[in-house]
């Protein structure tokens, strides 16, 4: 120990009312000089591996393949375990059994006459590999991480050399005996499932959760039971928070989603949405109506009826008028979100279907709204209004959708910054210049991170039960700016195109320039900018982004300002797979440096199991350090060295008898 100075002593008197409370972990000096050896052994431990992810969609199935290899990083440790003693289809056969080991088991036990050797075999196989990836933990971390049932086995076996003779026979017996009392099967699944959770010790996801696919409800159970996670919102995630709390045009927009991609597999399925008042309503209301332009995007493996493509298109329809009413509705009583030029139905002319966008006048290409009044076209009508809120209703009291939302509360915000990372969804909104640009948000005009934390606090009050009436009712209007508003940190766009892709020919009125921020974020002062601003610190410091497919196939590049920005999404969702030419970045951070994962498109979890079709990834070196990066170097090192600091302080207490030891 060092010699104590009189600063210390001064800080100890100081902290006295701190340093016994802290005592009372802590009661002895033999206990607190125990403590400290432990975190300063832990401080020379290897930094654990982060994984980050970005703009999931609902597909699941490639998700929870991404999640079970680790980008690879399980493949990898395969590899460099067994390179040279394995061929190559035993290590794919390795590595599948630890992503789906109960699916990989029953066809093993279908085929293999010889299951005594194969259990014999692949048991040390996988006590290997879980060696290796708990060999970045403390023995105390690796416990809590263990299965209960075969705990004690398992810890045993990770902390017993194989190569030491005088425990081989020990190890054996306990490999032996294991097969011999049929609990080979079991014992192999949790050892799988050990090493899945061991790969990763944090997982990152940067938001947009939901829509487009299929599955966002079971990738949000997953997540849910996930033993280390961060969340940063994504515009679609917000949309969906939104309707949860009772926004009725959030409603309708993830509903117009929804059947916009014939996807109401999340809503029905996942959340037990009830749609029959929807399908119901638009069936009477547009019967003769052809809704041509409201005709769903559908995948090629989806096979509906032309009769259920038929209801969906009128459900798409009747659900995106009503939220083209709530919409203008919130644009007039918001006139300080300047969108007022979005309330696009009262720029139709009703008897010539006509609509007038910058002085300029467009042909409708559909001009049946036998629910619109035009001298009042943002009422709803009595039917509307019941049906909004049945529908509505149904989001508030749906269990499962309110714990997927605590669970997004709870691991989520608006940005994170972990170990010299700034992690946010979309954008920080820049003025041409590059200067921090204010929006409105509430009765302030912020920006930069006072934003971000603003439209969190509002995104909190929304569901914040004791909030005021007014204030509730202010966030909950909130949201729907997130989803399109111009300035929004999670959309950030001249404008949201839909009403003109669903009514207008010319594509010209389709566009929506991007915000400034996308334009000069290849600019690595600005990059430096905006790190400075969150207070970003350290010599390899980086902003991590999903939200803009990366057209991969027209030359773009996910690595921008020299190294400072990772775009992460590569286009997860299949809707995505032709604009750009991949199936979406994952990121690795482990102690030796940053790799980035390019995915091809996933064929199906059944394919990985039976014929071990692993997801076809190319692995880009971002950055590798000089050295490898221990826990010292990171958040939770700097964490480390303050407890350390403050038991050190405790320690000079006893010893000074400021605090007296307690047997």
């Amino acid at each position: 120990m060092a010699p104590t100075t009189n600063t210390q002593t001064d800080n100890v008197i100081k902290d006295l009312r701190y340093l016994r409370l802290l005592a009372r972990d802590f009661p002895t000096i033999s206990s607190v000089t125990t403590e400290i050896i432990n975190l300063e052994a832990i401080l020379h431990l290897p930094k654990a591996t982060e994984h980050f992810m970005a703009d999931l969609h609902g597909e699941n199935e490639a998700f929870q393949h991404i999640l079970r290899n680790a980008s690879g990083n399980i493949k990898r440790k395969v590899n460099e375990l067994f390179g040279n003693t394995l061929r190559e289809q035993e290590k794919k056969d390795l590595c599948t059994l630890i992503y789906y080991p109960e699916q990989k088991l029953e066809l093993v036990k279908a085929s293999d006459d010889h299951l005594d050797d194969y259990y014999q075999t692949t048991l040390n196989q996988l006590v290997t590999v879980c060696r290796n990836v708990s060999s970045k933990y403390t023995r105390s971390k690796v416990r809590k991480s263990l299965p209960e049932e075969f705990s004690y086995i398992i810890e045993e076996l990770l902390h017993e050399s194989i190569e030491d003779h005088n425990k081989q026979a020990y190890f054996n017996v306990i490999i032996h005996t294991i097969i011999s009392t049929g609990r080979a099967d079991d014992f192999i699944i949790a050892l799988c499932y050990l090493i899945q959770r061991l790969a990763i010790d944090q997982l990152h996801i940067l938001g947009d959760i939901y829509d487009r696919g299929p599955g966002a409800h079971l990738i949000m159970d997953t997540l849910s039971h996930y033993h280390n996670l961060d969340i940063e919102w994504g515009n679609h995630d917000v949309l969906w928070m939104g309707a949860a709390a009772g926004s009725p045009v959030c409603v309708a927009g993830l509903l117009r989603l929804s059947l916009r991609y014939a996807n109401t597999q999340t809503l029905e399925e996942g959340y037990g949405i009830n749609m029959v008042p929807l399908a119901t309503f638009a069936m009477e209301t547009y019967a003769d109506d052809e809704c041509r332009p409201f005709r769903p995007k559908t995948d090629e493996g989806q096979d509906l009826s032309d009769k259920t493509l038929r209801l969906i298109t009128e459900m798409h329809k009747a659900i995106a008028v009503i939220q083209f009413k709530l919409e203008g509705q919130l644009y007039e009583r918001h006139p300080e979100w300047g969108m007022k030029d979005r309330a696009l139905l009262r720029a139709i002319d009703y008897d010539s279907h006509t609509i007038t966008l910058d002085g300029k006048s467009y042909p409708l290409l559909d001009h049946t709204f036998p629910t619109i009044d035009p001298a009042d076209p943002f009422a709803l009508t009595a039917e509307e209004s019941e049906l909004m809120e049945k529908l509505t209703h149904s989001f508030r009291i749906c269990d499962r959708l309110q714990r997927h939302m605590a669970c997004l509360l709870t691991h989520g915000a608006m940005f994170g910054v972990y170990n010299s990372n700034l992690l946010f969804h979309a954008s920080i909104p820049l003025n041409e210049d590059g200067s921090l640009r204010e929006v409105s948000v509430g009765h302030e005009r912020v920006k930069g991170k006072e934003l971000l934390k603003k439209v969190e606090e509002m995104i909190r009050t929304a569901f914040d039960h004791s909030a005021e009436a007014t204030d509730k009712e202010e966030a909950l209007d909130f949201f729907w700016y997130l989803w399109c508003g111009p300035d929004s940190p999670l959309f950030d766009k001249s404008k949201m195109a839909t009403f003109e892709r669903y009514f207008i020919a010319d594509r010209e009125t389709h566009v929506e320039e991007k915000g400034w921020y996308y334009k000069l974020r290849d600019n690595a002062a600005i990059c430096d900018r905006i790190l400075d601003e969150f207070g970003v610190k350290g010599t390899h410091r980086h902003i991590i982004n999903g939200h803009v497919p990366v057209r991969v196939g027209n030359g773009e590049n996910p690595i921008k300002a020299d190294g400072r920005l990772m775009v992460i999404d590569g286009g997860f969702a299949k809707a995505y797979h032709n604009t750009t030419g991949i199936a979406g970045y994952t990121l690795v951070y482990h102690s030796r440096g940053f790799q980035l994962v390019q995915h091809e498109p996933f064929t199906s979890t059944e394919e990985a199991i039976r014929n071990g079709t692993d997801i076809k990834s190319t692995t880009q070196i971002v950055e590798m350090t000089g050295q490898r990066a221990m826990v010292n170097d990171t958040d939770i090192g700097a964490e480390l060295r303050i407890q350390i600091a403050d038991l050190n302080n405790l320690l000079l207490a006893y010893r000074r008898g400021y605090i007296k030891e307690k047997s």
